[in-house]
């Protein structure tokens, strides 16, 4: 039976219930859709119309007890409706509509069970076409496979949001214009877009892992989403080093979940947390995966080494039983081998742990100017913690302001006021 019918009071709360479902089902939904009609754009709409359906209708009837088939029904109507109006389309709307009129809605349900791995995984590799730009490839899947907001991957992009809608735009448009399948490629084709997969897989895994914005400081379905489809990808490719080794990332990074977050919804930094609370199945298996990667023979790729520093903090007891030194050259041999600013800000974490704060911030200060970074909150949070080891707890204040300021996260903007408001009183005290 579905809920109550949600009062005038409740009806925040009742969209941001909305908010949640869409997370969980948008990718199955537009997966689905994309499958049946051949067009990932239109899919895209037709889940869309059925969300707007569910604001203007679940408030008044309550949601209902299977929210993903409810949307996967009355996207169906949407697209029997879109295909009987279109003209052009005529024969189509006419074999499409007498196969999903004929269609009961309890077997949408159950095609959804049915299908969704193959369909997610067309999904990600359709949005990977090498028809589209790198950008736009991973833009694309994140959008329809992460169901994450422009503004949320432009931030995961560093870039203007008005570009990354016009990316996302111009790649749906010439998907439809080049008639891609919807299919998983095979054979040299499969090889050369895998790279592509694999890095929307990890960036929709850190949207789970550390959320830009909302209420959440963590998202586990979007981690559990990113993880199944890298246990897929594994087991279809068991020789490819990287992929095992994203896997091994994902796994040892997703067993301190638990622990990231305090019982009130508070982040909790790595040095900070319970280790007790770690996931060891999740660490055992990652560290497995590792191994695996590390035997498929050659040198570590981005991935890989990535998941080695994950294994240094794994196989710590305690912070201070932390190898600092293995997990600096780790990142030093990252920033030769994939270099990027972002490397080089964690970079000058390990070094700060190493051999010190005043090498940590150094190597930060050098990043102060790189235009990539001018409004990534970690920059400001980062500087604003050696900052505050040294002693310039005025400086770590007006940076961790700073940070504050250009987080979208509510819980980590809280979390970084508290740590102004405590330099502020040392510098009182």
């Amino acid at each position: 039976m579905p809920d109550a019918p949600a009062s005038a009071a409740s009806t925040t709360d009742l969209h941001r219930v909305v908010d949640a479902v869409w997370r969980m089902e948008s990718a199955k939904l537009i997966a689905a859709l994309t499958r049946v009609t051949g067009d990932v754009g239109l899919a895209e709409e037709l889940a869309q119309d059925a969300l707007v359906a569910a604001l203007e209708r679940w408030p008044e009837t309550g949601v209902p007890a299977k929210p993903g088939a409810w949307l996967m029904a009355t996207a169906k109507h949407r697209a029997i409706d879109t295909f009987r109006r279109a003209e052009r389309l005529q024969q189509k709307t006419a074999l499409l509509g007498r196969e999903l009129a004929e269609a009961e809605e309890p077997d949408w349900a159950a095609a959804l069970d049915e299908v969704v791995e193959d369909d997610l995984l067309r999904l990600v590799f359709i949005s990977c076409h090498p028809v589209l730009s790198r950008e736009a490839r991973v833009a694309l899947t994140l959008r329809l496979l992460g169901g994450l907001t422009t503004d949320e991957i432009a931030r995961a992009f560093l870039v203007p949001e008005k570009t990354l809608a016009q990316r996302i735009v111009r790649a749906k448009r010439t998907l439809t214009a080049a008639r891609v399948p919807f299919e998983v490629p095979a054979g040299p084709e499969f090889t050369a877009r895998l790279g592509s997969v694999l890095e929307v897989i990890y960036l929709v895994f850190n949207e789970g892992y550390s959320a830009t914005s909302g209420e959440d400081w963590v998202r586990p379905a979007l981690c559990q989403e990113a993880l199944r489809l890298g246990r897929i990808l594994a087991e279809l490719t068991p020789g490819e080093s990287e992929v095992h080794g994203l896997v091994a990332l994902m796994e040892i990074q997703a067993s301190r979940l638990r622990a990231r977050v305090s019982p009130s919804g508070e982040p909790v930094l790595l040095a900070d947390q319970d280790r007790g609370r770690w996931d060891r199945v999740l660490i055992g298996r990652g560290l497995a995966a590792l191994d695996r990667a590390e035997k498929c023979g050659g040198a570590l790729g981005p991935y890989a080494l990535q998941a080695a520093i994950a294994a240094c903090h794994a196989r710590a007891g305690a912070v201070e039983d932390t190898d600092w030194g293995r997990i600096a050259a780790l990142y030093e041999a990252l920033a030769e081998l994939s270099p990027s600013p972002v490397v080089e800000l964690n970079r000058a974490v390990a070094v700060s742990r190493a051999y010190g704060p005043a090498s940590g911030l150094e190597l930060v200060d050098a990043l102060r100017d790189v235009p990539a970074l001018a409004n990534y909150h970690l920059l400001p949070t980062v500087r604003g913690d050696l900052l505050e080891q040294l002693g310039r707890r005025e400086e770590a204040r007006a940076e961790f302001e700073r940070a504050a300021s250009l987080t979208r996260n509510e819980r980590e903007r809280a979390f970084l006021l508290d740590r102004a408001a405590a330099c502020a009183r040392a510098l009182d005290a």
